[in-house]
């Protein structure tokens, strides 16, 4: 009795064990009898041909089983996809050719091989999940169709040779060859063609082109010698290989070529706020009036535009962002200016015809209601009777059967001694070592007398009888594993066979871990060989891998142990019910589970597979499976068997059932296996439908034999109660036997659910009283009780009801193109759960010599093909590089880790394809507007609903001090001259530098002077006029506020600007041109160092300051006083322009009367109890808003010191700000957004040595942010939490607002109650409603109050449409009535339109007699339980966002920054966000922190995250650079600008993917 082993395959270790059974009958075999080879794993047909030929000229001299080896192992290669078919066909007729000479070419053509006169008979055992075909001429026998309508005519003997190869139970190495599948595939494509409408193809950054090129990657090992055909796997020739092989789980180094716009920031936070306030000078386009209007008419909307154009506010130029390159796509074509073409290309393409909704969601008010899904009528249902279980035939008794496995073992290493029992081959087909009968009992023993007594001390052994022992062997050392297994049997302890840890980092690994700790492993039996291969630490020590236990690692070599005492003898007992061995299980999320198998089980099984496989003595095996696990322990370690090449034998196993059915071998070759052609449709609904093989989207199944002596099989529903199937519905096979798992070792919740499961009939009864064991196979009973599988549990996957298997998924893609673009053995198919349903995701590995547009074009008709085969779309397709996705030890795809890495973002792709539109059909259903209801209606069901009308005031502004004298002034500049003339010490202005020091300061009195001499220089040098503009281009500080005080002095009228930035001049200086020209400016002051940078050359090639009014340097003023100072007449007369840009990109410039400023500052006095005691720092831009109210105007009216910081010099020293605030003893200061972001991220390291500097925010009363936005909670939070420690209170942060019309509504001040936090339903607000939620409830958004409503100011909300006024439950548009509002717009021009629209309006019902100005932004009111100093109820406004901003999508209205927040969460790498539509697709920029080869892994977060929280579609993903949104000075996002520079290709994107 002889058996050989050796070593075949590439990185999956295929392994030939020739092992002899220890439990045959004695047969009547010879000495010189037949040697049968066996091989189970789902060989194809040709390794039946291998097979039948070593058999057919065995006794050619020199032919045997070295070159049979040789042989098989070089189809395994073939067909891993690691030779070509050409390359096999070569190598394997010089192989033959050496030996049969006379064959000549014929041999190594042929389909079958001549027949010699006494052919011998096979038996042919296969290992799979599932026996199925795409072809009926793929299995090598005559084919028996068991349903009468698909009868069929016997094949002939050239068909017998052939056999389609399915996945084995263990690993994904397997993959699929299918002719007729892949002609189905094609035929499907092909009526795509007629009808295909292009998709746009992403476009990519070259550099990343470059990266993902094939010069890139490190070229994935062969040892076919065919370069077009290499697979990425290892070869893993011979353990010194394996023992100095580098780890390639990682993923391989891409190249470091990039651009230099990835390589360097295009910008920090200063230049991204100046390039933002300069862009307005960009061309616009014009948005699509379905969501950019600002009311209910889109020609207003578009009347509106159109006006802001004639007055020269949006004349911008063509605006190229940053270090810009070229753009290309992956067919090397320049994309410039191709942007709008693709998104025009795909809005035509989702216009196509889809597969008809599912049911949908339905809408009611604004709750999004899951309607219970209602079953298709038309989908089939199972209409046969209810199963009958079925029984294997009886196990037979002999009495000479060993009563346990050792005893078996014992048998024959008395018996026959020097019978070689295992012969291990090396990759050359040479015998390495032969191990005996007689050898295995010896060395097993020796190894158990070890076990028990070498590990640990006579008093304290480290392992005791029962308990737990790993094994880690490489699979091309079975003599050792086999040796230790035994071994571990006679020591009465439980082997745990795992793979070995080739890295610290294996996928899977640390779960493998979780297993060995739960099952108390401490020790390990492993190889020297092995030993040495494992990872050293740097003191020689093997390393504690992640997630594993303490283990001592024990060599099991002979030479390592001790010989036992001849007295001693293991104790051989009966099989009982102790743990024979424990299996590991990876299940379909990646945890590891252990199988026990119990000794009676383990003997009775192999009882079973003897008796089943008619096993004898003297045969031999070959082995292509993992002999550590499953099919492979089974039959190459436990029992042998042969093969017949007129019968294939696949058998049906898992973990935890052991063999579930076997197909039994046939004297009679006539009688060929069941076969069936079902309808993949059907099987998608769990039902059994015979269809013809004419159909493409049929599914071609053989039977997996009979089931398993002593075995009752019953099929029963996979989810819910374990009620029968019935004979045509598929389900989940349970099987009740002696020869199964026990249990999941420690689990025992699920050990019950699986290991202890009792089906029932229809009727609720038992059907039997002994438990069954759940098999994780999918199938059904045939006629005759032939068991057929469809699939298995874990790879089940549930789309809107219906199953798909993953496995007929991979072949339906491989079918497309086959290894032409991705690798065969390198695919993964899962699903994810996206918005409460299961989504396909399909992962593959890309040849690096694929181009883009071939990558891409093969990934939209793989999408074809499944949409069209399977009737299920792929929600992302993506193609990673070659070798980095994970592996298993093995070799194989580890598809949970895949998996993970995909949820995490971090796959890493180089080309992926999202179609969200295509395969998420339940969305709520679109927002259907109601008929006009009229406003009174409006109004009268609020009151009858008892909401009241949604309004509120700020105390009344003639509420001051009798004391104030500043009140009896109507003038500003009248202010400041009695203050000269009163208090002309007083210091009002302080300004720091950058270092903190005190660089100037200004009392009343110079500042009076000072502003008599620039009034002076107006009207002598400048020779202006009353009511003449003048532009003020100063940077921050004293000499912007007395040249703003100088023009009032000589009766003009001043317009702050922002100056040009010196290293960005050629695009912040035509925004300064443009305002001056827009406002008509007849004098232009600022200081000698920006009227030299003016007249440089680098302003001259971008504006010719020749063609600007007279620019007059006021660092050189005249000495003398004017004449007279002016005295102005009209409080209602124009005191200066407030021009800003808004986050849409509009530039206005505001009037301001003198009246206005007048009450501005009374009430800002009131509100924040200012008085000329105080100090206030500020750290704002002077230029526009509540900023340059506070910088300029506030002091001089409430005669307060205001400190101030310039925002610019926190880039060089961020604590300036806060510093000075506790130097100073400073109570209330005002900041942006921007100054306390970059606090948060340049301190947040900082504030233990902060504190050490002194630095004391415990003084802080009031610190108030100035915005015109909704409030950053999350910002204003992160700021209080972070200084904390240094006394900051919470409390005492909160924040102002204010817009164009009115430059300060809310502003929280001194007094009154703390700022309040609501938590609304979002879901809610895109129907304008609002509906108050507890925190932390789903779809909760958190808003804070804006601030208290300022004194004299009225707000109402207000319809934006009807004009009409709402109740407090409702969302609208904020107007304001107030002293301190604007006169309207600058128009220069004439036209008074826009200015009766925002500053004039009335209600359309109610109070129709008050003038309100429309803000434009929307919010609400709620009346708190707070009391204000009154005692009144407080009311709170809540800003939610600005009008113009807001996007109407699928009928509902959403707000940019809620989507925002979800992309920014939803990838660690996403710096900011940007979201902005264009015609109906919503458009997502993100920038990207981190190598450009994240970009990719961006798309399906980006997706999937908006999906979820917002139930919106992504129409186009944009990954950019850090610094590419821009944003204006005050730290709000110009969404416009950017848009215009996206359709204009000039954000220099690194990737843009269109979403199908």
């Amino acid at each position: 009795m002889q058996a050989h082993f050796g070593k075949v395959g590439t990185g999956t270790c295929l392994l030939l064990c020739c092992i002899i059974s220890f439990f045959s009958e004695t047969s009547g075999c010879s000495d010189s009898c037949l040697r049968t080879v066996s091989v189970f794993r789902s060989v194809p047909p040709e390794g039946l041909k291998i097979a039948a030929l070593f058999l057919e000229y065995r006794d050619f001299t020199g032919f045997v089983l070295p070159s049979l080896a040789l042989l098989l192992s070089m189809y395994l290669y073939l067909f891993t996809g690691d030779i070509t078919q050409k390359g096999y066909e070569k190598k394997r007729s010089k192989l033959i050719r050496a030996y049969v000479p006379h064959a000549g070419g014929n041999l190594a053509t042929s389909d079958s091989p001549p027949h010699p006169p006494h052919r011998p008979q096979l038996k042919y055992s296969h290992s799979a999940t599932r026996a199925s075909i795409r072809d009926h001429d793929k299995y090598s026998c005559d084919d028996t169709v068991l349903w009468p309508m698909s009868h069929r005519a016997p094949l002939g003997p050239p068909a017998a040779a052939r056999f389609h190869r399915r996945r084995t139970s263990g690993t994904r190495d397997e993959r699929y060859r299918s002719d007729v599948h892949t002609e189905a595939v094609q035929a499907v494509l092909a009526r795509h063609v007629e009808r295909k409408v292009a998709v746009p193809m992403p476009s990519k950054r070259r550099s990343l082109v470059v990266q993902t090129s094939m010069d890139a990657y490190t070229p994935p090992d062969s040892s076919s010698g065919s370069d077009e055909e290499a697979g990425p796997g290892d070869d893993m020739s011979g353990m010194e290989h394996w023992m100095s092989r580098p780890s390639q789980l990682g993923p391989v180094h891409l190249g470091s070529t990039s651009s230099s716009s990835s390589s360097t920031q295009s910008g920090g936070s200063g230049n991204a706020g100046r390039l933002a306030d300069s862009l307005a000078h960009a061309q616009n386009h014009s948005a699509p009036p379905d969501v950019t209007g600002y009311s209910s008419d889109s020609s207003h909307s578009h009347t509106e535009r159109h006006h802001m154009a004639n007055m020269g506010t949006i004349a911008r130029n063509t605006q190229k962002y940053g270090n810009a390159e070229r753009m290309e796509t992956g067919d090397g074509v320049p994309v410039s200016s191709r942007v709008s073409a693709k998104i025009q290309q795909l809005v035509n393409t989702l216009k196509q015809p889809r597969r008809p909704p599912l049911r949908e969601f339905f809408v009611d008010d604004f709750d999004e209601l899951l309607e219970v899904q209602q079953p298709d009528p038309n989908q089939p249902r199972p209409e046969g009777a209810e199963m009958i279980p079925v029984r294997g035939e009886a196990l037979g008794v002999v009495t000479n059967w060993p009563p346990s496995l050792e005893a078996a073992l014992q048998r024959w290493g008395t018996i026959s001694p020097k019978a070689p029992c295992l012969t291990s081959l090396d990759t050359a087909g040479k015998p390495l070592y032969v191990l005996t009968y007689g050898k295995l009992w010896s060395r097993s023993i020796k190894l158990a007398y070890n076990i028990l007594h070498k590990l640990g001390s006579k008093q304290e052994p480290m392992v005791r009888p029962g308990d737990r022992v790993a094994l880690v062997f490489p699979n091309n050392d079975p003599v050792a594993f086999m040796v230790a297994f035994y071994g571990c049997l006679l020591a009465d302890v439980v082997p745990v066979p795992i793979e070995v840890p080739l890295s610290r980092k294996d996928a899977g690994s640390q779960q493998i871990g979780f297993l060995l700790g739960s099952c108390g492993v401490t020790v390990a039996l492993t190889s020297d060989a092995c030993h040495k291969g494992l990872p050293k630490s740097a003191t020689g020590e093997i390393p504690q891998f992640k997630g594993w236990p303490k283990l001592l690692w024990f060599v099991t070599e002979s030479k390592h142990l001790s010989k036992p005492p001849r007295d001693w003898f293991p104790h051989i007992k009966d099989a009982n019910n102790d743990t024979a061995y424990i299996e590991y299980k990876t299940c379909k999320d990646g945890s590891v589970l252990g199988v026990t198998v119990t000794r009676i089980a383990l003997l009775t099984h192999c009882q079973a597979l003897t008796q089943s496989c008619s096993y004898t003595e003297a045969e031999t095996i070959v082995n292509v499976l993992d002999f550590k696990k499953d099919v492979g322990l089974w039959h190459g370690i436990l029992t042998t068997k042969g093969l017949r090449a007129e019968v294939i034998c696949p058998c049906a196993s898992s973990p935890e059932a052991l063999t579930v059915a076997i197909r039994r071998p046939v004297e009679d070759s006539s009688q060929p296996p069941g076969r069936g052609v079902l309808s993949m449709q059907g099987l998608t609904y769990g039902v059994v439908r015979v269809d013809t093989e004419e159909r493409l989207s049929v599914l071609t199944v053989q039977d997996v034999g009979t089931v398993t002596p002593g075995g009752l099989v019953c099929v029963v529903k996979p989810e819910g109660v374990p009620q029968l199937c019935q004979t045509d519905e598929i389900g989940e096979l349970c099987v009740c036997s002696v020869a199964t798992g026990t249990s999941y070792y420690g689990l025992t919740g699920m050990t019950k659910n699986t290991f202890e499961v009792y089906p029932v009939s229809s009727s609720g009864g038992l059907i039997s009283e002994y438990a069954f064991v759940r098999t994780g196979l999918l199938g059904f009973i045939g006629p005759g009780g032939l068991v057929f599988i469809t699939g298995k549990m874990d790879g089940l996957i549930m789309v809107s009801g219906r199953r798909h298997n993953a496995d007929d998924i991979v072949a339906t893609a491989l079918a497309v193109e086959p290894m032409k673009f991705v690798y065969r053995g390198r695919i993964a198919v899962f699903s994810v759960t996206v918005l409460r349903d299961e989504r396909i995701v399909v992962v593959a590995e890309q040849r690096p010599d694929s181009t883009e547009e071939d990558s891409f074009q093969w990934m939209s008709r793989v999408l074809q093909a499944i949409d069209s085969i399977h009737g299920v779309g792929v929600f992302c397709l993506a193609l990673v590089p070659a070798n980095t996705l994970p592996k298993t030890p093995l070799g194989g795809i580890h598809l949970s880790e895949i998996k993970q890495l995909y949820l995490e973002g971090g796959l890493h792709p180089c080309n992926v394809l999202m179609c969200p539109h295509t395969c998420v059909t339940n969305l709520p259903k679109p927002r259907q507007k109601q008929p006009e209801i009229g406003p009174a209606s409006v109004m009268v069901g609020n009151l009858v609903s008892g909401k009241r009308i949604a309004q509120a005031s700020g105390r009344d502004l003639g509420q001051t001090d009798d004391n104030d004298q500043v009140k009896h002034f109507l003038f500003l500049s009248e202010v400041l001259q009695w203050r000269a003339q009163t208090t002309p010490d007083h210091v009002l202005y302080t300004l720091l530098s950058s270092r903190g020091a005190v660089s100037s300061s200004l009392t009343c009195l110079q500042l009076h002077k000072r502003a008599e001499r620039v009034a002076a220089l107006l009207m002598e040098r400048g020779g202006l006029q009353e009511g003449d503009h003048v532009a003020l281009v100063y940077p921050p500080g004293i000499d912007l506020i007395a040249a703003f005080y100088g023009c009032l002095y000589a009766g003009c009228v001043p317009i702050t600007v922002r100056p040009p930035h010196p290293q960005n001049i050629s695009t912040t200086l035509p925004t300064v041109k443009m305002i001056v020209e827009v406002s008509h400016s007849a004098c232009v002051m600022t200081t000698a160092v920006i009227c030299k940078l003016l007249r440089s050359k680098e302003a001259m090639a971008t504006v010719d300051i020749r063609n600007w009014p007279p620019v007059l340097d006021t660092d050189d003023l005249p000495k003398k006083k004017p004449p007279a100072l002016y005295k102005p007449t009209n409080p209602d007369g124009l005191a200066y322009l407030d021009f800003s840009v808004s986050t849409t990109g509009m530039l206005a410039g505001v009037q301001m009367s003198h009246n206005a400023v007048g009450a501005f500052c009374r009430s800002v006095k009131l509100q924040c109890e200012l008085y000329p005691s105080r100090e206030v720092a500020i750290c704002l831009d002077p230029y526009c808003g509540l900023g340059f109210v506070l910088w300029c105007l506030c002091s001089v009216y409430s005669g307060h010191q205001s400190i101030l910081i310039p925002p610019v010099e926190l880039e060089s020293n961020p604590a300036l700000w806060l510093l000075a605030v506790s130097q100073m003893r400073v109570r209330d200061t005002f900041c942006s957004y921007s100054v306390m972001e970059l606090c948060t991220k340049g301190l947040g390291l900082q504030t233990e040595a902060l504190k050490a500097r002194g630095l004391d925010l415990s003084r802080v009363r009031a610190c108030v942010v100035v915005a015109e936005e909704r409030p950053r909670m999350s910002l204003t939070h992160s700021f209080s939490k972070l200084f904390k420690d240094l006394g900051l209170h919470p409390r005492s942060v909160s924040t102002a607002f204010g817009c164009r019309v009115n430059l300060a509504i809310c502003l929280q001040g001194t007094s009154g109650p703390d700022p309040t936090t609501v938590y609304v339903d979002m879901r809610a607000l895109r129907h304008d409603r609002v509906r108050l939620v507890e925190r932390g409830s789903p779809h909760s958004l958190p808003l804070m109050e804006s601030g208290k409503i300022l004194p004299g100011v009225r707000i109402i909300i207000a319809n934006p449409e009807t004009k009409g006024p709402l109740g407090d439950s409702h969302l609208g548009e904020i107007w304001v009535h107030s002293a301190h509002n604007g006169s309207g717009y600058y128009s220069g021009y004439g036209e008074e339109v826009l200015q009766s629209d925002h500053f004039n309006s009335r209600l359309s019902f109610g109070d129709t007699q008050t003038v309100w100005a429309r803000t434009g932004y929307l919010g609400f009111l709620r009346r708190t339980e707070l009391t204000d100093a009154n005692g009144e109820r407080h009311d709170a406004l809540f800003v939610v966002g600005a009008l113009e901003e807001a996007m109407e999508l699928r009928g509902m209205r959403y707000h940019p920054i809620d989507i925002e927040t979800s992309v920014i969460r939803a990838h660690k790498s996403i710096m900011e966000c940007a979201v902005f539509p264009w015609t109906n697709l919503l458009v997502v920029v993100v920038e990207l922190e981190g190598s450009e080869q994240e970009a990719l892994d961006l798309v399906p977060m980006v997706t999937k995250a908006v999906l979820e929280e917002h139930y919106l579609i992504v129409g186009v993903v944009v990954v950019t650079d850090i610094g590419v949104i821009p944003i204006n000075s005050r730290g709000e996002k110009q969404r416009m600008h950017l848009r215009d520079g996206f359709l204009q290709d000039q954000l220099d994107p690194i990737y843009v993917a269109y979403n199908m």
